[in-house]
């Protein structure tokens, strides 16, 4: 499965706000915003994962460069980890 990545949040985006503003391409399976370990603040960026996959496209398309909490987001599919 492919996630997307989210790129440029707002401090202020959670996992919820981050699932809803994406449940209006389709169903979400996971929204993550990714957090520093230590202070716990964002880092600015998460991931998004859609039961079908068909949606990943869409959003790119519909909501890439879209505001959310007052800031326009960046979206692309995500890359996988590298092998360490």
């Amino acid at each position: 499965m492919a996630n997307l990545f989210i790129g440029s949040l707002a401090f202020a985006t959670t996992d919820d706000g981050l699932k809803e503003f994406f449940e209006q391409i389709g169903e979400v399976t996971s929204a993550r915003v990714i957090n520093e370990r230590d202070t716990g603040r964002s880092r600015g960026f998460g991931f998004v994962e859609f039961a079908d996959e068909a949606n990943n496209q869409k959003a790119i398309d519909q909501l890439d460069g879209k505001e959310l909490d007052g800031r326009p987001i960046k979206i692309s599919v995500a890359q996988p980890k590298p092998q360490r």
